[in-house]
């Protein structure tokens, strides 16, 4: 039992996915002083500054997989790798259901290896493998259960507010890190998702911007 708590802590990726059964889940977003997670029209709004955005990347490089919805894939056209901070790039992740995404984003540059989750066909295309779902049962539940058998052992839920509030209402995440700009309003915007009350455990400010770390209670071991 010495430093049991730490140590735990730790390993937290590894201990969830061999108890649990599936991978350690941390959601992250930006929203701004008035919890606006974007614009109205999903076009990209730069929210956390330029440090915050670097402490994004190594939480990226401490996870081995990284998930975003259709429309963050769409209008933001992330890399979602760890270009700013040392360490290995995350396995991307998008949920297209019907598959509407260009192949000219950069998701599909087949530089990293990429799921795409979608409802209409389940193939390998070198760095690139489709993987099928239904409509029968939870979306969410399937992603996490297909990251299970890919031993995928953790994943950073990057996307907007739709796919992290599926999350949070399934109850299916492990840790939430939001990054708030203290200075920035933003009217009509996207709002942020939304947490009941969950433990915080930390909180951090970091050149304007605010920092908080929450815990599932009900996810505790």
């Amino acid at each position: 039992g010495v430093l049991e708590k730490e140590c735990m802590d730790l390993n937290k990726h590894f201990f969830t996915f061999n108890t649990a059964h599936r991978p350690y889940i941390t959601l992250k977003w930006a929203q701004t002083a008035n919890c606006k997670i974007a614009n109205s029209n999903y076009r990209p709004l730069q929210i956390s500054n330029a440090y915050s955005g670097r402490l994004v990347h190594r939480l990226r490089s401490q996870h081995m997989s990284i998930l975003v919805g259709t429309n963050t894939a769409l209008f933001d056209n992330p890399q979602l790798t760890t270009r700013h901070w040392p360490g290995q790039s995350p396995v991307r992740l998008v949920v297209d259901k019907t598959l509407r995404l260009p192949a000219s984003l950069q998701l599909f540059d087949g530089s990293h290896p990429t799921i795409v989750f979608n409802l209409l066909r389940h193939q390998q295309h070198y760095n690139l493998l489709y993987y099928q779902i239904s409509e029968d049962s939870s979306v969410i539940n399937q992603i996490v259960q297909a990251l299970y058998t890919q031993k995928i052992n953790s994943v950073l839920v990057e996307g907007g507010t739709q796919l992290l509030q599926s999350f949070i209402d399934e109850g299916l995440w492990d840790e939430a890190i939001v990054i708030t700009n203290e200075q920035l309003i933003v009217n009509n915007g996207l709002p942020a998702p939304h947490l009941e009350q969950h433990q915080q455990v930390d909180v951090a400010h970091l050149y304007g911007d605010t920092i908080h770390t929450y815990t599932n209670h009900s996810n505790s071991k």
